[in-house]
């Protein structure tokens, strides 16, 4: 089986933002580490490789960036992937959704696959289109929000947890299949294993590569555009009740005063 998932290089949660004089976020200028998101698709990938066998799977890591995003891949090999693809190309700088599910699709077509895998949302954008739009560009079924997967080779068995049920979907491979964060803790690579994905083997490609031309990604082929952007305002104090008796009546009147009752 041929399992491809799929990764994506962010910002630290706790790194303060900069932008580019385009409005783009500054990346290069940036610290950053594989999406957390993204660790649970790979620990997924990784027992679905583990389950078959080294001889029987093949799982490739797959991402698209600027440079600094090996580092995700490196990280992706560390907890068990078999190699990596890293699409790089100057002009891929500002390709927004469309763009980049073009590029992963792509790449996933020359790969040829049985599964891609993915996490629900990137931790930087969130927006959670880019597994329906690869799916979609595949022409492939997609099986959204999964709990906990497995296969037989021909067939993928997601369970998605809702508000009201337990729900069990099978779709026939190939699939495209994105986990939630409660498909189960990722690995912490050991440090034998983050240097043995040192010597994993990674191809870099190009949109030539991949039939892409330039004019198809990047920032002026963007569907959306950013007008303007400004630091998020620091929070204010918050307003403290001092229980001396009265305190609920005073909280509800805080309350309505905000609108909120």
């Amino acid at each position: 089986m041929r399992i491809v998932v799929l990764v994506k290089h962010v910002p630290e949660p706790t790194a303060v933002w900069r932008f580019s004089d385009d409005l783009t976020l500054d990346r290069a200028g940036l610290d950053g580490r594989l999406s957390q998101l993204d660790e649970h698709a790979v620990e997924q990938a990784v027992r679905l490789a583990e389950e078959g066998g080294p001889t029987e799977c093949t799982l490739t890591c797959l991402t698209m960036g600027p440079a600094p995003a090996a580092d995700a891949l490196r990280k992706a090999l560390a907890m068990g992937g078999h190699q990596a693809v890293h699409v790089l190309d100057e002009a891929l700088h500002g390709s927004d959704a469309l763009a980049t599910s073009l590029v992963l699709a792509k790449a996933v077509q020359r790969l040829r696959f049985d599964l891609v895998v993915c996490g629900m949302a990137s931790t930087d954008a969130e927006m959670s289109v880019v597994p329906s739009m690869v799916a979609d560009r595949l022409g492939v079924p997609q099986a959204t929000n999964a709990s906990a997967l497995s296969t037989n080779g021909t067939s993928v068995t997601v369970r998605r947890e809702t508000d009201s049920a337990s729900e069990e979907v099978v779709v026939p491979l190939p699939a495209v299949v994105s986990v939630t964060d409660q498909s189960g803790e990722p690995r912490y690579p050991a440090f034998k294993a983050i240097m043995a994905a040192r010597k994993k083997p990674v191809q870099a490609w190009s949109l030539a590569d991949l039939g892409i031309e330039a004019a198809e990604v990047g920032l002026a082929a963007a569907g959306t555009v950013v007008h303007d952007l400004r630091p998020r305002p620091p929070r204010t104090a918050g307003t403290v009740v001092v229980d001396d008796g009265d305190a609920a009546v005073r909280l509800a009147d805080y309350l309505a005063g905000a609108r909120i009752l």
